[in-house]
């Protein structure tokens, strides 16, 4: 096989993979309330059909990681994908809610074990010049998921059952597999040799589950509680980390590498800003302007999209030019939109909310494969699974916190009481303070972004 033939196949395997999650988050979401009425769930158990995968890939991405270093990235992408393939098989005949929400569980382990290794993969194949473009075609392949997975999902349940949504990606995983058995034979394990830190992947996982599920009870007294146990376990991940031989997470790259840190800490930043936005807009485009789900999808796809357009161009652009100054404009240029949306009020316009959205997609794509790429390369090829697994855990938690940010502002202006006319203006409160909070938030991750530029100019 020439190099050529591997790129693209790499490229293919990876971006199909890239699809899969965001297409199967986004189609699940708006299944829930058929999964709901066919098997009598309350609002709580719903939700654990989304937060079990959320918690299970949280607490595996770093150690799915770090076993694609030592073992073979090849292999635990490989195995990640028939777990994945193997779990929409089971999900395609679901029998009742425990077997949906395990089965789930089981779909989280092969999300882990693919996103943990895909960017690690495509950077072991692709050289620094040709890695931001290669970076932007697999987040386009994200976006469109997250950009299809409401029409296409909302087409499916509608006439074939919420079932059909698994099994209409079946093909597409067995294709993915058939692809990395044929086109995909080289072995990457620059660690191979080295030792698996069980310990700390134990320690690690308690205490992402607990910031994961805690940050979703916020701001119950429970939701404080675990969350807290999971920031106090953190520190000890950290010193067991630092005095084992083979450690699940080399720290060093954290206190020595400036790229790397600062990289990761404005993607958790920029997610943890952005992520909610469209929880909020889907509130107010129903609640407020009065557009039906449908409609409202529509003027949400707006900002997937235009990121799914953009994402490849920028990639490339981080190939000749820096893109720690690329990534720190793509912030600001999400900053702004999310400026604008502070003075969001009940005659705000449809045509503004997607004039923001561009705007949002275009600074969202500008920032994200830049930023991927930036992190991808401050380390050495024996660490390259601990850079992905970070980068996907940095994205979860930010996406998490988000949301909680949103539920706990929620709670704090309208309590318990379900969205009606006569607390609409509680609704529009909440929501221009959680366009402030984030705004805040972003302009204080361009300076995150802007400080590892310092590295990347020496």
């Amino acid at each position: 096989m020439t190099e050529k033939e591997l790129k693209r196949s790499v490229l293919s395997v990876t971006a199909f993979a890239s699809f899969l999650t965001p297409f199967m988050g986004s189609s699940v979401n708006l299944a829930l309330p058929s999964i709901g009425e066919e098997f009598s769930l309350n609002a709580v158990t719903l939700n654990w059909i989304i937060s079990s995968y959320m918690l299970t890939t949280s607490m595996l991405l770093l150690p799915a990681g770090r076993a694609g270093d030592i073992l073979g990235r090849r292999k635990v992408f490989t195995a990640g994908m028939a777990v994945f393939t193997l779990s929409m098989i089971l999900l395609t005949f679901t029998p009742g809610i425990r077997w949906l929400i395990g089965t789930r569980i089981l779909q989280g382990v092969g999300g882990a074990m693919m996103f943990g290794t895909n960017m690690a993969i495509l950077t072991s194949v692709f050289p620094p010049g040709e890695r931001g473009r290669a970076m932007g075609i697999n987040v386009t392949a994200v976006y469109i998921g997250l950009a299809s997975g409401p029409f296409l999902g909302g087409l499916l349940t509608r006439y074939l059952g919420w079932r059909s949504i698994f099994a209409f990606l079946i093909p597409l995983g067995i294709t993915s597999l058939i692809l990395i058995r044929t086109k995909m034979k080289r072995e990457w394990a620059e660690a191979k040799g080295e030792r698996f830190d069980w310990a700390g992947s134990v320690i690690y996982g308690i205490s992402m589950a607990a910031l994961m599920y805690g940050f979703s009870k916020l701001p119950s007294a429970k939701g404080w509680v675990i969350t807290a146990i999971g920031l106090v376990l953190m520190p000890l991940f950290i010193f067991r980390e630092k005095n084992t031989v083979h450690p699940l997470f080399d720290v060093t790259l954290i206190s020595h590498n400036r790229i790397f840190a600062f990289s990761s800490l404005a993607a958790l930043i920029h997610y943890a800003a952005t992520s909610a936005i469209g929880f909020f807009l889907s509130l107010f485009l129903q609640y407020i302007r009065g557009l039906g789900p449908r409609e409202a999808g529509f003027v949400l796809m707006s900002w997937p999209l235009t990121m799914a357009l953009f994402s490849p161009a920028a990639g490339k652009l981080s190939d000749n030019h820096n893109p720690g100054a690329l990534a720190s404009t793509g912030m600001g240029i999400t900053s702004a939109g999310l400026i604008m949306l502070c003075f969001l009020d009940e005659g705000t316009s449809v045509a503004f909310i997607v004039a923001v959205l561009v705007i949002m997609g275009a600074g969202f794509s500008l920032f994200s494969s830049p930023n991927s790429n930036a992190i991808m390369s401050s380390v050495e090829k024996r660490q390259l699974g601990n850079a992905s697994g970070m980068l996907g855990t940095m994205r979860n938690v930010g996406q998490t916190l988000s949301m909680a940010i949103a539920l706990m502002l929620l709670a704090i202006y309208m309590g318990q009481e379900k969205i009606n006319p006569g607390n609409y203006p509680q609704l529009m409160n909440s929501m221009k303070v959680g366009f402030i909070v984030f705004s805040i938030l972003c302009f204080a991750g361009i300076f995150a972004s802007l400080a590892r530029n310092k590295s990347l100019r020496k």
